[in-house]
């Protein structure tokens, strides 16, 4: 039993250590709360507050995209309903999340706003510096992008918080896939 427990510590500090396992623990911990019958909306609100927390960001956000590049799914964590209400359309992702968009690589700025092609945010969209963002690839093309914004404890995004986005990201394009389309 003693020897079952120490096994059982080493596990949870090997978990807490590689962001892709604390990622999946989080995953498996949270999947059973979705009720049987579910959105792709409600799934992917998982795997964005699970983003948020998970790199202890401000904001998160994911967005999925048609085969022209236009959003057609927003979801967001770390908004009050009412800011939301605000916000009368989604980012579209033509300024830093662009590229993300264009090539699928990861993207990460210690300030958004000093990005040359800073622009695209909606009217009473938060203020935000720092973003990491991953783009969501399914079927061989990038159909969507999950990042997040302004880590609370100050501190920039490393690759840890990437690695997570790029796990989390995994299973947001299994929801798409399976779900959305």
């Amino acid at each position: 039993m003693r020897e079952a427990r120490q096994r059982s510590r080493g596990l949870d500090a090997r978990v807490e250590r590689d962001a892709e396992r604390r990622a999946l623990a989080a995953l498996a911990d949270r999947l059973p709360d979705l009720p049987e019958r579910h959105s792709p909306d409600q799934a992917l609100q998982i795997v964005v507050d699970l983003a948020r927390d998970l790199t202890l960001a401000r904001y998160g956000a994911l967005a999925v995209t048609d085969r022209l590049d236009r959003v057609e799914g927003f979801v967001v964590a770390g908004l009050e309903s009412s800011e939301l209400m605000r916000l009368r359309t989604p980012p579209q992702g033509h300024g830093p999340l662009g590229s993300l968009r264009e090539d699928g690589r990861p993207v990460r700025f210690d300030d958004v706003q000093q990005h040359a092609k800073a622009f695209g945010f909606p009217s009473h969209h938060p203020e935000m510096t720092a973003l990491v963002g991953v783009a969501i690839w399914v079927n061989g093309e990038v159909r969507g992008a999950l990042y997040v914004t302004d880590r609370g404890d100050g501190e920039p995004f490393d690759r840890d918080d990437e690695r997570v986005l790029t796990t989390l990201a995994a299973h947001a394009a299994t929801i798409i896939e399976t779900e959305w389309y």
